[in-house]
């Protein structure tokens, strides 16, 4: 299975990875001085397991991940990948847990989305850069 588990090529996204499985643990990964989770999904096209390390959002052992992109205009790819195949694996520091990724609509989006803008703040300034409405997943 490792050789079906792919990098991403974004130099900074594949650094952070690298620097992760290297550690064994994403204690000391950080963006912007704020921690990261590595989360494992399939590719839905390719079928391929990705890393994808993203921001930390966690309430009562339920995490959060917010597909912002930045603020673009279009969904990041890993999107599409929780869409079609919902299994994960979570690694926060050196725990791994296997969730299912659900996106959140309403109040319970609204819940989670304040307790990401707490965690990363510049998720906010990231929803005013876009006409869509930044999805929100819980992991469970």
């Amino acid at each position: 299975m490792a050789d079906q588990i792919e990098l991403s090529p974004t130099e900074w996204v594949r650094k952070q990875t690298e620097q992760i499985l290297k550690q064994g643990t994403t204690d000391g990964v950080e963006i912007f001085d704020k921690p990261v989770v590595l989360v494992t999904m399939t590719g839905a096209k390719s079928g391929k397991q990705r890393y994808v390390p993203l921001m930390r959002v966690e309430k009562d052992g339920s995490y959060a991940i917010v597909a912002s992109k930045g603020g673009a205009p279009e969904h990041p790819s890993w999107y599409f990948n929780l869409k079609a195949n919902p299994a994960v694996t979570l690694q926060d520091g050196t725990k791994v847990v296997t969730l299912t990724a659900r996106e959140v609509e309403g109040a319970e989006r609204e819940q989670w989305w304040r307790l990401a803008v707490e965690a990363y703040p510049p998720y906010a300034e990231y929803q005013t850069k876009t006409d869509r409405l930044i999805p929100v997943f819980v992991l469970e």
